[in-house]
This record gives C-alpha cells, structure tokens and sequence, in this order.
C-alpha cells in the first residue's frame, strides 16, 4: 500500500488487510524438504498430520489393544510388531488356530515404533515378540536416518522387552528388487549396501545377547542380491508366495525361542 493512501486509510482497514495476507500464507499447504524422489515426497507430505498430531500413530491399535485383554496363563501369546510388510501379513491365513497378534502399521519408522511399543506390545503381555523394522528408516521415511540410529533403536525394543520378560526375535531386513515400473522408486530409496550392513549388525547383536534372529533375507534373496520377482510385484511389500516362504521360517524361529525360554 502506497504511502499517501496509508495516512488516509482507516486503521481497522488496514488491519482486514494484513489478517487476510497473513491468512492466505497460513493456508497454504507446509513445504518439507524433498527427499529426490518425487513418490518419498508426496508420501511424507500426506503424512504432516500424522507427525504433528499421533507421531507414533497411537490411536491405530488402542481400541483393538483393548478389547484383546489379558492372555490366558496356557496362551503363547506372540506379537508381530512392525511396518506395512507387517501390517498387510493377513497371520490368521498363514498361522491358523495361533495366538499370533499383528501390530504392523505402514510406513513406520522405528523412532515411531519405540513411541508405541509399551502400548502395542508389552501392555499386551506376550511371550514373544517378533520385530521386523529398519526397511523404512533406511528410505528416510521421517527424515534421514544413520544406520548407528537404527541400530540404537534396535537395541532400545530388545532392552524394554527383555526388562518386561518378553523374548524377543529380531527379523533381517528384506531386500528389495527393481524389476518392474512400480518397484524402481522403492528399490533407488533403499541401497542393498545399507541392508546388508543393518543385517549383519543386527545378526551380531542377536548372537551376542542370546536373541533368536529370523533369516528371511537368505530365503527370499536372488542370485543378483535382490528380492527374487515373483515373490513382492512392487519389489518390496512381499505377495502371498512370499509369505508362504517367511510364515514357516517365523514359525520355526518362535518356536525355538520358547523351547529355549522354558
């Protein structure tokens, strides 16, 4: 507003004026760093709210925690903690008649895990808790991540479960392949560099304190180092023909792990 039609505008005026240019930058959608890749970007800016308002997304499983209760002495109760390849793994077509709880939700991180591991796996009192995580740090799901933070958080959830008296066996990152369109953006977020140092990591620190370690990585791995095709069609989130080659793999490691504990 020019000088001269400032002095003879009425204060309230031009007051209207400034509160509705600060209005219209107040809704404009927040910017966030982009990652390089244009799908990682729209994923993390479809997820502002979920930052901001339930990091660790909390209220997802809080009714259903609820109305599962307190296990039976008898019952092995097992939870399957982790992200969307936990999340999609429909446990009652792979375990039937087991008391296997699924606690996956899509897209997290393990910062975000650690913020509801109380209230989605120790306040439900399992024998074991089996944990799959790491694939989407490396992506940079929630901003950056180095591999000695993921490994810290690693060891965070086996501490907590440990200190609660819940076994834990601790599941190897998949890897991830390239062969189809849907699969290549999936594939350039994650280097196979970076899965296979996390693996062997987390193999040594499970050997080292006495935690069963889940192999999946060696049984779905191609000759080229990557997620053989036919088992996940976007190279990453695993289809039926690879849960029919992690279910027993996972079954055989729980069940050495209570043979172990009793």
């Amino acid at each position: 507003m020019h000088l001269s039609l400032l002095r003879s505008t009425p204060t309230a005026v031009i007051f209207l004026v400034a509160l509705s240019a600060f209005a219209q930058q107040s809704s404009q959608a927040p910017s966030i760093p982009s990652t390089g890749f244009a799908g990682l970007d729209q994923y993390r800016a479809s997820r502002i709210a979920v930052f901001t308002d339930d990091y660790g997304q909390l209220a997802r499983y809080r009714e259903a925690n609820a109305k599962l209760g307190t296990p039976a002495a008898s019952e092995n109760r097992v939870v399957f903690f982790g992200d969307s390849i936990t999340d999609i793994w429909k446990l009652e077509n792979y375990f039937p008649g087991k008391p296997y709880v699924n606690r996956g939700i899509g897209g997290q991180t393990t910062p975000q895990m650690l913020v509801r591991f109380r209230q989605d796996v120790i306040d439900l009192h399992p024998k074991l808790v089996v944990i799959l995580a790491g694939t989407n740090d490396i992506a940079g799901n929630t901003g950056p991540m180095r591999n000695e933070d993921i490994e810290a958080d690693y060891a965070s959830f086996a501490e907590l479960a440990r200190a609660s008296g819940i076994h834990v066996v601790y599941a190897s990152i998949l890897p991830v392949h390239n062969y189809t369109d849907r699969s290549k953006d999936f594939f350039a977020q994650r280097p196979m560099s970076r899965v296979v140092e996390l693996n062997q990591w987390l193999k040594n620190y499970c050997e080292r304190n006495n935690i069963g370690y889940l192999d999946y990585f060696s049984a779905v791995v191609d000759d080229k180092g990557l997620l053989k095709k036919d088992l996940a069609e976007d190279g990453l989130h695993p289809n039926d023909a690879g849960f029919k080659v992690m279910a027993p793999l996972a079954e055989a490691a729980i069940q050495k792990a209570m043979a172990s504990s009793s």
